[in-house]
């Protein structure tokens, strides 16, 4: 590959895929070439205290209808980012802004973006209103 081609990689659960993880997937691959997707494991889910409506296979199937994406991984800790950034070359490492701050030891790596949640949905709020 040459230098100009560059590698993006973010983090998620995409649980209750919705229209604001579709628009950080598409701000996310403008950034560069490649896509990778770090896709919450259902255990690691557990971990974070995290209920999932859908199962990981059926969140990797959505998410591999996404034309954004280039490629799914299994997020399985919170330790692995920097291990993913080494072994895939990544260039770009995104997350949403509500997080910002919180990898900033990774800009040693790559460069470190957070960028802007896409107003007015989420899935905690999607899960509120399935609640009720």
């Amino acid at each position: 590959m040459n230098s100009s081609f560059k590698t993006v990689i973010t983090y998620g659960t995409f649980d209750l895929f919705h229209y604001g993880h579709l628009e950080i997937l598409r701000r996310a691959k403008e950034l560069g070439d490649y896509l990778i997707v770090g896709l919450s494991t259902d255990a690691f889910n557990r971990i974070k205290n995290k209920k999932c409506i859908f199962a990981y296979e059926k969140r990797e199937e959505i998410l591999k209808s996404i034309k954004y994406v280039d490629k799914i991984i299994p997020e399985n800790s919170w330790s692995q980012k920097p291990f993913d950034i080494k072994k895939f070359d990544v260039d770009i490492f995104v997350m949403g802004d509500d997080w910002r701050g919180k990898f900033d030891e990774l800009t040693d790596s790559c460069d470190v973006q957070y960028l802007p949640r896409t107003k007015g949905v989420s899935t905690s709020e999607l899960k509120q209103i399935i609640d009720k």
